[in-house]
């Protein structure tokens, strides 16, 4: 069997919001990234080479094709593209967060694709199940985002809404967030549930947003005093601030 220029069409215009959200499906790529969604996401279609099929459960797809590589190197968004391609349908939330035992992470418009990705993927190894984002926040379905998440993208829930509105309706719970006049981080008190609130990579969080945290804390450099970067990246600085907030409960 071979790809039709049709379903070509198809998956290469997934590389657009505006497609996938027509179509509610998303791409995801590489050999370990779908056999790690496939128990967990409902897939359209799965295109991949003989080899690759042999080690996958089939029937998990509603619809394979069976292609030699040159084939799948057309549909591919990647530089150096694997042995396979799928085409997964877009979850719809189903649980609900309870701040009154949840400890959530709320992005304040973080822009770059690999730095979504990877905090979904922080999120992931710290047991994070929800993550909500400001509208203008990366889509969690960019096929960049999927490949950094590795996975993760199964086993976290994202939301986007008013960020703001969000927050204030939350205002009961501790809303923490990382600002240049917070507090340093490991001296302070810090609770098991709540929310952290990461921001921009440029600007950090939008002033309308940094006067609703409660608690401003600090990723304090070291030695203390010295020269340094002027920030962090946001992504590492989230996987720093679930670290030490996951230490705690230990």
């Amino acid at each position: 069997m071979s790809l039709s220029k049709s379903k070509l069409k198809y998956i290469r215009s997934l590389k657009d919001k505006k497609h996938r959200t027509e179509h509610g499906t998303f791409v995801a790529e590489g050999n370990k990234l779908i056999a790690d969604l496939l128990p967990h996401i409902k897939c359209q279609l799965l295109v991949a080479t003989p080899n690759y099929l042999q080690g996958i459960d089939t029937s998990l797809a509603e619809e394979v094709i069976e292609v030699k590589q040159d084939q799948l190197d057309q549909a591919s968004f990647l530089q150096n593209p694997q042995q396979a391609i799928a085409v997964f349908y877009q979850q719809k939330s189903e649980t609900e967060i309870n701040l009154k035992e949840d400890l959530i992470l709320a992005l304040d418009g973080v822009q770059d694709p690999g730095n979504l990705g990877t905090i979904v993927r922080v999120a992931d190894w710290y047991g994070i199940k929800h993550i909500i984002c400001s509208n203008d926040t990366a889509d969690i379905y960019n096929p960049k985002v999927v490949q950094a998440t590795m996975g993760a993208i199964a086993r976290v829930n994202l939301q986007y809404t008013d960020l703001e509105y969000f927050l204030k309706e939350s205002n009961e719970y501790p809303i923490y967030g990382t600002l240049l006049d917070g507090e340093n981080m490991y001296e302070q008190h810090i609770t098991s549930n709540g929310i952290i609130v990461m921001g921009n990579e440029g600007n950090g969080i939008r002033p309308e947003i940094a006067k609703l945290i409660t608690k401003k804390l600090f990723i304090p450099n070291y030695p203390l005093g010295e020269l340094t970067s002027e920030s962090l990246n946001v992504s590492i600085a989230t996987a720093i601030v679930c670290a030490e907030f996951r230490r705690r409960v230990f």
